[in-house]
């Protein structure tokens, strides 16, 4: 049979594990301590008839036990949950411990007030942005430092490899002897192939670029008047006439010109003669001098004109 006075005087005078005790005041680390001080009508262990509240995933639920259930372990604490709305989780505690001692009415109560509160400001941190502070090793940063300083010493030393293997390769210094690194000659011949294969790539596209220009709207327009225009019978007879009148006159140039041909042929006077003698006409052209002589004894005025044409002169009268 169980008896909450000798349990209590056993956690309280000997030892309990859930016990914190301070110069001022004992506190209790129990889950389902309801006010978390250690006393009598608070403890959870000496009470045989208790209820507590608490919360589980943003989700509140008060806890009950009875003395009927005291031999059943599994089976100890009813659990029911509380719904969100503060004024109707209020009414469900009144509900279940309507017959219960008033001292656990008012603490869970007390209690489900704070916890309410507490959620609210759970959301609303969760709605806010924060840093989120996050600790580093010292010997951690230290390794990676250690690894970065090998990796790029690695580096620097593989590309110097392969620009001295390349540079020698080209020389010919190895001759028929290829002993070598292979992994190095291989990204050689790779870097080779691709710069090769890019090169193709463009000079065929250099060589097989096409280009479409637009056309002009001026020219588009004149050729849709072009098809426009309606064709007449008239129009075709005016434009045969104009096409015969061409090609006479083209006949007439053409023999012309085989006339003047024969002429030179004839009279054996070259080109060049003739360009000179039209030359030396230019030239005595310029040198005309014309020389007016007027006589005062006619009444109505005479003019002489004289003409100095190569040297000799030529006189005329002129009214």
């Amino acid at each position: 049979m169980q008896n909450d006075e000798v349990i209590w005087h056993i956690i309280r005078h000997k030892h309990c594990s859930f016990m914190a005790k301070t110069t001022t005041q004992n506190f209790c680390r129990n889950q389902y301590n309801v006010t978390g001080l250690c006393n009598r009508s608070s403890c959870p262990l000496a009470n045989s008839r208790y209820a507590t509240i608490l919360e589980h995933d943003g989700i509140l639920y008060l806890y009950m036990k009875t003395i009927e259930r005291a031999h059943m372990p599994n089976k100890l604490w009813e659990r029911v949950k509380l719904p969100r709305n503060y004024e109707k989780a209020l009414e469900t505690i009144d509900k279940h411990l309507q017959f219960w001692p008033k001292f656990l009415v008012h603490k869970n109560k007390q209690r489900l007030t704070k916890l309410t509160q507490y959620l609210i400001r759970r959301r609303k941190l969760a709605l806010k942005v924060r840093e989120k502070i996050m600790t580093m090793p010292t010997k951690q940063k230290k390794r990676e430092a250690r690894r970065e300083a090998k990796a790029e010493i690695a580096a620097v030393l593989d590309k110097a490899i392969e620009k001295e293997l390349l540079q020698r390769i080209k020389s010919g210094t190895y001759g028929d002897i290829y002993n070598y690194p292979v992994k190095e000659y291989e990204k050689v011949l790779e870097m080779e192939e691709l710069e090769a294969a890019d090169d193709a790539d463009e000079d065929a596209a250099e060589k097989d670029e096409v280009e479409y220009v637009e056309a002009d709207i001026d020219e588009l327009e004149d050729m849709e008047d072009f098809e426009s225009t309606p064709w007449n019978d008239e129009d075709m007879e005016n434009e045969n006439a104009a096409g015969e009148t061409d090609e006479d006159d083209a006949e007439m140039v053409s023999d012309d010109e085989t006339h003047t041909k024969r002429l030179r042929k004839d009279s054996g006077v070259d080109s060049k003669k003739a360009q000179a003698g039209d030359g030396k006409r230019k030239i005595k052209r310029k040198s005309r001098v014309h020389v007016e002589v007027e006589y005062e004894g006619d009444a109505e005025g005479q003019k002489q004109t004289v003409q100095l044409r190569d040297g000799l002169p030529k006189s005329g009268l002129s009214n």
